[in-house]
């Protein structure tokens, strides 16, 4: 149904990241940025359903992708995310990769966690303007991959396992224009389990 879209709770509180992602962050980012996507897509929606001419409809398209990628993005990353280990509020699994089947294929394909790390942070860094990088297993070649897609468009050539934000919004606040530092921070709270989770349902082809 057109613009039933809602926002997610976020599975934490928003202070559960620090010190590495700061609450006041967590705050703007999920109550006011994804919730202005969620409200800008149904809007759109809500357009497209009573437009009446094929130019009105295709003049709404742009912000159904903008809004909609922002929507889907988000709503992954906080689910990327965990308390770590040495947090200052919530202690969690974050930045811990167990052995299993992604670990393995991190390894296969980059050489070792901290090889793709390096190259992930490279390509991230890389991005001119706002985007998104992310670690995505190809359906085609069945490897993994260390991507980027430009703005709030979502990763549709491959299927994501691990999406980091690289708009400003998501790191400013605390670590002004230093994206390399909020980069390599960000790794302390990955949730690794969710991108285990997701390799697993990527490989056997489930739908997600």
């Amino acid at each position: 149904m057109s613009g039933a879209h809602v926002l997610p709770d976020l599975p934490y509180s928003n202070d559960a990241l620090e010190p590495y992602i700061i609450a006041e962050i967590m705050r703007l980012h999920h109550d006011k940025h994804h919730k202005t996507y969620v409200d800008a897509l149904n809007a759109a929606e809500n357009n497209y359903a009573r437009a009446g001419t094929p130019k009105e409809r295709i003049a709404l398209q742009s912000a159904i992708r903008f809004n909609g990628g922002g929507h889907i993005n988000h709503s992954l990353f906080w689910k990327n995310l965990s308390s770590a280990p040495d947090g200052t509020h919530a202690k969690g699994k974050g930045g811990i990769l167990g052995d299993g089947p992604l670990k393995d294929a991190i390894g296969r394909n980059f050489g070792s966690l901290e090889d793709f790390i390096k190259e992930f942070n490279s390509t991230a860094a890389a991005i001119q303007g706002s985007g998104w990088c992310w670690l995505g297993w190809n359906p085609k070649t069945k490897v993994l991959d260390a991507i980027t897609t430009a703005n709030q468009d979502p990763l549709l050539s491959h299927v994501p396992i691990i999406g980091i934000d690289v708009w400003e919004h998501a790191y400013y606040l605390q670590y002004f224009n230093d994206r390399g530092a909020y980069l390599r921070k960000i790794w302390n709270i990955v949730n690794w389990e969710e991108g285990e989770a997701r390799y697993k349902d990527a490989v056997s082809g489930s739908k997600l």
